[in-house]
């Protein structure tokens, strides 16, 4: 597929955004075709670039989320810099944020004076509690987000504290909600009949909502049955069984036989057909009043078999189970090869010639197997004199006085 065929191609993106939510949404534009001019502060740049920096001046994390994207330098604490943003917003179908409310406000980039010149212009906001309602000034990160919007409280043992996932779930979800905000605007836009108002052409993303929309019934359940959920470990809350399981290679399996129709010969499998026969146990509130037993009986019926044994006879019996992958395992891995899932590119680490690395590939898949990554996440203003000159006519000698 050409760069001309791509969804979102002849849509142009301004970016002003650090961190992970407004540039993972960004990302996700770019990946399908959108042109995303990232604006980056002088010296340091989006503070990603430093983040989980082993060795270079550019962290893999930030040639990760800021793929396919033109990377330029603009200071806006400068009224030249704050210009240079109202003049690009001028020539873009969206621009991205994610400061505290009313930062773009103090600089004068309020979203009825991008629109000015523009009057089409997308303005797709991400905050920590959105931009309005008596929390809407304060600060916050993905962490605090999760807290909020009760994720933090279901994640670990019920014995410990809550625990945090290894990645920042609450900045992507973020990110995607922003996304499908944009294309959604982007659609409103061409079926309209007439102009769109800014109200509709505002996207508001608050990080503790798009965590609060992804907790299924907790909210209903609560309300209907005065049910307070809690922290189940490696389980799902009432659905049983589902677990991790250690084999005597020192590894683990997830094995999800919470299926009425699967549970028999799971149990068949496991040796334990006594368990499979007992009608107590032929629906799934019946099996999550025994959770302990059945994870006992799988537990020790795992602990005989290396991980690969387990997972043959498993998958030999039809019962849904798999390995708990590293980032070794999914590198090796056929099925992400098959896809194109893994893409790799030289990039500068910091050694004396560029090393070759993987990275994820774009997620929808479109024609059996991932796009192709164009670009990773470019040096910090390696397109400020392209796009400078190409849209703002501005010459060398401008660009550097």
């Amino acid at each position: 597929m050409n760069d001309t065929d791509l969804p979102l191609s002849g849509i142009r993106v301004l970016e002003l955004g650090n961190y992970i939510a407004a540039p993972t949404a960004a990302r996700m534009l770019a990946d399908f075709g959108a042109e995303v001019i990232k604006v980056e502060r002088p010296d340091t740049g989006d503070e990603l670039r430093n983040w989980r920096l082993y060795s270079g001046t550019t962290s893999m994390l930030y040639r990760t989320i800021n793929r396919n994207k033109k990377s330029i330098v603009l200071d806006l604490r400068t009224e030249q810099g704050r210009q240079d943003v109202l003049d690009l917003a001028a020539q873009c179908d969206i621009v991205l944020e994610n400061f505290r409310p009313g930062t773009l406000e103090k600089w004068g980039l309020s979203p009825e004076v991008l629109s000015e010149n523009n009057p089409d212009l997308i303005i797709t906001r991400i905050s920590a509690f959105g931009q309005t309602g008596p929390m809407s000034e304060r600060p916050g990160f993905a962490a605090v987000a999760e807290a909020y919007g009760g994720f933090r409280n279901l994640v670990g043992d019920p014995d410990r504290p809550p625990v945090r996932v290894g990645v920042s779930i609450g900045d992507s979800i973020a990110g995607l909600y922003a996304a499908f905000g944009c294309v959604m605007a982007l659609f409103q836009r061409q079926t309209a009949k007439g102009e769109l108002s800014l109200q509709q052409r505002s996207i508001d993303v608050a990080l503790n909502e798009s965590i609060l929309s992804m907790m299924e019934s907790l909210i209903p359940d609560y309300l209907a049955y005065g049910v307070e959920r809690e922290r189940v470990g490696g389980r799902m809350e009432g659905i049983a069984p589902s677990n991790a399981y250690p084999c005597n290679d020192g590894q683990s399996i997830i094995i999800a036989g919470n299926g009425d129709a699967i549970f028999q010969r799971y149990m068949d499998t496991i040796e334990r057909p006594d368990l499979g026969a007992d009608p107590d146990l032929a629906t799934n509130a019946g099996r999550w009043n025994r959770r302990d037993e059945l994870d006992a009986a799988i537990g020790a019926w795992t602990a005989l078999h290396s991980r690969a044994e387990a997972l043959a006879i498993l998958d030999a019996a039809g019962v849904p189970s798999g390995p708990i992958y590293t980032a070794a395992d999914i590198v090796a891995d056929e099925q992400y090869k098959a896809r194109n899932m893994i893409q790799n590119f030289p990039v500068d680490i910091g050694s004396t010639d560029p090393t070759d690395v993987g990275f994820v590939g774009i997620v929808p898949v479109i024609g059996g197997a991932s796009l192709p990554i164009r670009s990773v996440g470019p040096d910090l203003g390696q397109h400020t004199q392209e796009v400078l000159s190409t849209l703002l006519g501005r010459t060398d000698e401008e660009m550097t006085a």
